[in-house]
């Protein structure tokens, strides 16, 4: 006999797989379908009638659902002390992901120049490289 939580994680596993297209989008039904006719005509047949059925492919369910979501989060609870932590945690969290973004951009240009300084270094010794040659 299967135990209760193996048996919720076998039944679960197409609601997990249509959060995970759906927080991917449009092109991740699309592509899903694809994929599901190319390795087997039925399974595409059969996601392309579920994002007709559903309404996934001529709405904008996913992406209206996720600014939904978002909205959902502002919304006052009616508990005061609750609603300033949470909008205290929403700030910090906001902040974090500005400052962790801003350390991501330092790091690319920080790699872009050293790429850029080692292009130049190597340009400069082929170049000096001929001048070298051609006195010998």
């Amino acid at each position: 006999m299967i135990p209760a939580t193996a048996r919720a994680g076998i039944a679960s596993w197409p609601a997990r797989a249509e959060a995970w297209l759906d927080e991917r989008g449009r092109p991740a039904w699309i592509a899903a379908m694809v994929l599901g006719f190319i390795a087997f005509w039925p399974v595409g047949l059969a996601l392309l009638a579920y994002m007709i059925w559903s309404k996934r492919m001529f709405s904008r369910s996913c992406g209206a659902r996720r600014a939904m979501s978002r909205h959902v989060a502002w919304n006052s609870t009616g508990n005061a002390a609750f609603d300033a932590y949470k909008a205290d945690t929403l700030r910090r969290l906001e902040e974090e992901q500005i400052a962790f973004e801003s350390f991501l951009q330092r790091l690319r240009e920080a790699k872009d120049k050293q790429e850029f300084d080692a292009f130049m270094d190597e340009r400069s010794r082929t170049a000096s490289r001929p001048a070298a040659d051609a006195d010998a």
